[in-house]
């Protein structure tokens, strides 16, 4: 390489370092110093909250937990909170800085825990050195949490610590930097060893490093079946073999072999896994080209492994890679599992940490990579082959169904190891629980899953077929049953699109296609279609072309026929485009939302939020632009039933500028009329209005303002005047305050369960809206 060239590369790494450094500090500093804040978890408004939080009410609690120590979970938040601790001896990539220059490390361990698996943190950093005034101080802190995660503190000091700390602290104290290690690594070899097609229990082992991780993913090893008598350790003295003094201690004496090699070069003859923890370009090319078949190679080092994979492919092709870095296939990263562990130990009130709940952890991380991969993480690594295999073998840290997999194995195992002081009762309840952390949704659709389960009627087709989110929608929805799906698009692509992403659905076996190539429906389609719409202006022609292009047509047509029982379509366009072709064929339903209720036949959309401590519904967010009075009424009636599916009871709030007659203006009037007339028709239902937004979601404030309303509490279901108020309403709320999470647009009054989307839907919501169609298509209209 020129010598110009090598010194614009450098500058270049020079540059990419110094943004990246300016960026970080940006972070860290604005808009407020630091990652972490407390939020309080009760209101404090007044003198009656505060005589609750503080004096004198909260002597109740305090005495309720000297009668029972136990009683500390139920009335504190010990059962949610860990201490993320270290003295700042090893930290990352920058040794031992000391406690207070670690402490951005901690802040940013307590984010990953919250974000991940909503587990609260102090981080707390001690300048002490002395491992057994260190000990003292931790183990003084019993009381204030439910568990302790110790990090950076180094070898051998941390073994020390830890073991100390188990045997005198009734909870869980868990040292990432070995045991969250060691279980990645763990789950990632026993992935590799499948992939390379190795019994476990016959592969030769080399490391590099004999530090805290690398002994702990030793020792984890040797419990899911690798061989000790197999297992070679080399550090900076070379080999550890039977004899040797220098460099040593317990922890490292239990790996001696009885071997005249003395360095890494040695031992790495007919070696099946190389593991280094160590630094950065000890594992040579040479080395790897004297290691067995299909080789197993882990350069851990960071941020530069033991070898580059560039450079160990350069060698062989046969390798089956991993390393710590992002920037590569495989990379052996902990976050994938300390959170989950965290939190099915304290839901069920573990007292320790034990080998069963690690190797529980070890075969869901390696169980959960063989699966297909979900949305978030498809769309967080777009444009990587994420399946099974080579490069492949462990989830991405994105993956949601980590919670899911790895918290309830972990909470199971510390149940039949007899560690479990709150053992889970239902684990399948515990189950759907960490669901609704993970998807905001999740209670909301429960009732409406457990009908689409339980449904007759199951066949839904999806427009757009050959949509990379429909597609995984439908791997979803079979695999929890929630539906048969038909896929309107082209048979070879879709099959084409399967594979590309990974995914198991089988044609015939798990779905249905119109093949809008060809089909031997399109005739009967194109005449049906056009004996509708002949005095609408539609001709034999355009009949025949717009069957053929119109895919959202197409699927109304199946679903006219019955060769359908629901239609999804919106993924992309606009809602008035789809609508077109949906009232063309399916049309309005022919009565009122209420038996009593005038007939008044309208479409309109509703979307719900789930919001910080509430879920609100809002209507009409997509069709109507300036509804009557009388199509208001309908468009409420129709919502609030629709919620009644979810297991949620309307409370409907008419909302405008005016409050309670404050003004006279035309929408106002609309609003006060709409009232009337839903008194009229939908007594059932527990409205009020006109009203602003805030009077609607503080039901405190509202009857103070108008005591004799005859809407209670905080409305759930909000009512604008307009389309652009309910739009520009839904998505504010929905960006600014619901996280992005929405269920809908759910249309109503559809002649037959259709729901039309926008385009900025996710897999998550398609599978809501599924089971959503599949339930709606089981209910009698």
């Amino acid at each position: 390489m020129p010598e110009n060239t090598t010194a614009q590369n450098n500058n270049n790494d020079s540059d990419k370092r110094a943004q990246l450094r300016r960026a970080a500090l940006e972070y860290h500093e604005f808009p407020k110093p630091g990652k972490l804040a407390i939020a309080a978890t009760k209101q404090m408004i007044n003198q009656h909250d505060l005589a609750l939080a503080y004096s004198p009410g909260v002597a109740a609690p305090c005495e309720e937990i000297v009668k029972d120590p136990a009683n500390a979970f139920r009335y504190t938040s010990r059962g949610n909170l860990v201490a993320v601790i270290s003295n700042g001896t090893a930290v990352l990539g920058l040794g031992d800085i000391g406690a207070l220059a670690s402490k951005p490390v901690m802040e940013g361990k307590a984010v990953l825990f919250k974000k991940f698996a909503g587990v609260d943190v102090f981080d707390i950093e001690i300048d002490e050195k002395d491992p057994a005034k260190l000990v003292e101080v931790i183990a003084a802190l019993e009381p204030t949490f439910g568990a302790v995660n110790l990090e950076d503190i180094k070898a051998p000091d941390c073994f020390y610590v830890e073991r100390e700390l188990r045997k005198r602290m009734k909870i869980p104290v868990f040292h990432d930097d070995q045991h969250g290690t060691a279980i990645t690594v763990a789950a990632a070899i026993v992935n590799a060893l499948k992939v390379a097609g190795k019994k476990i229990e016959d592969v030769k082992l080399v490391t590099s490093g004999a530090g805290a991780a690398a002994l702990a993913c030793l020792n984890l090893l040797l419990k899911v079946g690798v061989q000790r008598k197999n297992v070679f350790v080399t550090d900076l003295a070379g080999v550890v073999y039977e004899g040797r003094e220098e460099l040593m201690d317990d922890d490292k004496r239990q790996f001696m072999q009885k071997t005249d090699a003395r360095k890494l070069a040695e031992v790495m003859v007919g070696a099946d896994v190389f593991l280094g923890l160590s630094a950065g370009n000890v594992l040579k090319p040479e080395m790897v080209a004297t290691m067995a078949e299909r080789p197993v190679i882990f350069a851990l080092a960071n941020p530069n492994p033991e070898i580059t994979p560039e450079l160990a492919h350069s060698v062989r092709n046969d390798i089956i890679m991993a390393t710590g870095r992002s920037d590569y296939p495989n990379q052996v990263n902990n976050v994938l599992c300390f959170p989950y562990i965290f939190r099915g130990a304290l839901d069920c009130g573990a007292t320790t940490i034990t080998d069963e709940m690690e190797i529980a952890a070890v075969h869901a991380i390696a169980e959960l990579a063989q699966a297909e991969q979900s949305e978030v993480v498809a769309a967080a690594y777009v444009g990587e082959k994420l399946t099974f295999g080579p490069e492949y073998l462990i989830p991405k840290p994105f993956d949601p169904r980590l919670m899911m997999k790895i918290a309830p194995a972990v909470a199971q195992a510390a149940m039949d190891s007899g560690v479990a002081q709150r053992p889970i009762a239902d684990m399948d309840a515990y189950r759907d629980r960490l669901q609704t952390f993970v998807y905001a949704s999740g209670t909301t659709m429960k009732p409406i899953f457990d009908a689409a389960r339980n449904a007759a009627k199951k066949r839904v087709a999806y427009a757009e077929g050959e949509e990379e989110r429909v597609l995984r929608a439908a791997q979803i929805v079979v695999d929890e049953r929630v539906a048969r799906p038909t896929l309107i698009g082209r048979p070879a692509i879709i099959a084409q699109r399967i594979e590309k992403f990974g995914l198991r659905l089988k044609e015939g076996v798990d779905y249905d296609v119109v093949n809008t190539d060809f089909d031997h429906r399109y005739r009967d389609f194109w005449q049906t279609y056009h004996r509708m719409t002949e005095r609408k202006g539609i001709t034999q022609q355009v009949a025949k072309i717009e069957m053929r292009r119109r895919l959202t047509l197409i699927g109304s047509m199946m679903l006219h026929k019955g060769e359908v029982d629901g239609l999804i379509c919106g993924t992309w366009g606009t809602t008035a485009n789809h609508l077109m072709y949906i009232d063309q064929v399916i049309g309005k339903h022919a009565g009122g939302a209420d038996s009593t209720a005038q007939d008044v036949p309208v479409y309109a959309c509703m979307n719900g939020l789930m919001l910080p401590g509430r879920q609100v519904f809002l209507v009409d967010t997509h069709v109507n632009y300036d509804p009557t009075p009388q199509e208001l009424a309908e468009i409420t009636a129709l919502a609030a039933e629709e919620m009644m599916r979810f297991g949620i009871k309307p409370k409907a709030a008419l909302l405008s500028h005016s409050n309670f007659g404050t003004s006279n203006s035309p929408s106002a009037v609309k609003m006060r009329q709409t009232l009337e007339l839903l008194r009229q028709q939908a007594p059932w239902l527990e409205v009020d209005g006109e009203m602003h937004g805030d009077v609607a979601l503080d039901g405190k404030a509202r009857s103070a303002l108008m005591p004799s309303s005859e809407l209670t509490g905080d409305a759930n279901l909000l009512v604008f005047p307009n389309i652009d108020a309910a739009n520009i309403a839904y998505n504010l709320l929905k960006t600014a305050a619901g996280g992005g999470i929405a269920i809908g647009p759910v249309l109503l009054g559809a002649a037959k369960p259709v729901h039309i989307l926008t385009p900025s839907a996710t897999v998550r919501r398609i599978v809501n809206m599924t089971a959503l169609t599949v339930a709606d298509a089981n209910v009698a209209r």
